[in-house]
């Protein structure tokens, strides 16, 4: 038989062969579709997870905020008080705010006047031309920043020294 008779007709194989063959495609279709089907179990359960643990988290985050909440009833409760009771009052929920989010990983900064501004943990809202201040340093902290590095949750807003004409 020339190369070329043998390109035009395949071997013969013998029927044990065939029949082995079959077996084995068989084989190998039922453990392909075994593992789709786990693979399929699989995704399903994680999402279940995931949305089972989110629900969690969301529970226990909102649970350290209800003392916070409670003591701003009671704040309510006194509103005809006398003012600086009610100030020391809101400064102390505050403060109590503040440890919360520290708590969940969120820890308040207000950065001070004379720190360098970092684009990564500030917002710059406004430059201002200040006499004696270094260019490009914190002259006010507008609005604190809670977090750090990639667990930032926001950046804190800033008013940024500009260069002061002489």
């Amino acid at each position: 038989m020339t190369e070329e008779m043998a390109h035009d007709h395949p071997p013969e194989t013998a029927p044990d062969e065939v029949a082995d063959l079959r077996a084995r495609v068989a084989e190998l279709e039922g453990r392909w579709r075994s593992t789709a089907a786990d693979l399929d179990n699989f995704r399903k359960r994680t999402a279940r997870d995931a949305e089972q643990l989110g629900g969690f988290e969301r529970a226990r985050a909102a649970a350290a905020w209800l003392p916070v909440l409670d003591n701003l009833d009671i704040a309510l409760e006194h509103a005809d008080a006398d003012p600086a009771t009610i100030v020391a009052g809101l400064r102390a929920v505050r403060e109590q705010a503040d440890a919360v989010m520290a708590r969940l990983g969120f820890a308040r900064r207000d950065d001070e006047a004379g720190t360098t501004f970092d684009p990564a943990a500030h917002e710059a809202v406004s430059a201002v031309p200040v006499h004696g201040a270094v260019p490009g340093t914190i002259v006010q902290t507008v609005r604190a920043g809670y977090g750090t590095g990639e667990h930032q949750l926001r950046p804190a807003a800033v008013v940024v020294a500009a260069r002061a004409d002489p």
